[in-house]
């Protein structure tokens, strides 16, 4: 199962390569001595207050970070060594290749692999896995994560607590112990959290309350309203949408 996928479709991944000496707060770090050896990518979803002296190329990273669970989930810094990953080595070899050349497209080329990197980044996050309760510790959980990622990838689907715990293959009472001890809440919570953050993007840009309600498995719209309402504060027509070529927050 696709962990990442329903982020990478649901929120905008914008990676920007800055020029040396340029303003601005990094997210992600291709570091190392210059022959490319013992080389490393760190990305800090809350950027760096100062580079490491070994520090190649940086770039900032926005992946629609404060309305995404995945990027408040995330340690504080991923340590990826190059020569882990044949993969991640030959990403970064490009990279540097594009960054040191000026072909024509060198400015475009270079985000682009900025974003495969985080990517990349992001995979060894989730391999890792962490002791601490949440996100990253679910999607980590050799069988945990197929409930998880089902609730991710079919938020409209009416989901029963046996639907999930079969999923996992676990028994019921197994399922419910595990959830709350790996990800810190029930399975019903998770998944009514995760339906509120779509429906947030799905008015963002422009979706009638409906629609939302509808897409992310809510039985109607008045009950969307009032969940909607209790989590955020306000009732869902109250939301404006994002203008256009603006950033949904």
């Amino acid at each position: 199962m696709d962990r990442l996928a329903a982020f990478v479709e649901v929120f905008k991944l914008r990676v920007a390569v800055l020029a040396p000496g340029e303003p601005g707060t990094p997210a992600l770090l291709l570091a190392g001595p210059e022959d490319g050896t013992a080389g490393r990518v760190i990305f800090r979803p809350g950027g760096f207050s100062e580079l490491p002296p070994d520090a190649r190329i940086a770039a900032s990273v926005d992946f629609d970070n404060e309305a995404n669970p995945l990027m408040s989930a995330m340690p504080e810094e991923v340590s990826v060594p190059l020569d882990g990953s044949p993969a991640l080595q030959a990403t970064a070899a490009a990279f540097m290749a594009e960054a040191a050349g000026s072909r024509c497209g060198r400015s475009a080329a270079l985000n682009r692999l900025a974003e495969v990197l985080v990517l990349m980044a992001l995979r060894s996050a989730i391999d890792a896995g962490t002791q601490k309760p949440g996100l990253f510790a679910a999607l980590a959980h050799p069988s945990l994560h197929r409930a998880v990622v089902s609730i991710h990838d079919m938020p409209s689907r009416q989901w029963t607590v046996d639907d999930l715990a079969s999923r996992s293959a676990m028994s019921r009472s197994t399922f419910m112990s595990t959830f709350r001890t790996i990800v810190g809440t029930t399975p019903m919570a998770y998944l009514g959290a995760w339906r509120l953050t779509l429906a947030r993007r799905y008015l963002m840009a422009g979706e009638p309350v409906k629609l939302a309600a509808r897409r992310t498995g809510f039985g109607s719209a008045e009950a969307f309203s009032r969940a909607f309402s209790r989590a955020y504060g306000h009732a869902p027509a109250a939301l404006k949408p994002a203008r256009s070529g603006q950033p949904m927050a």
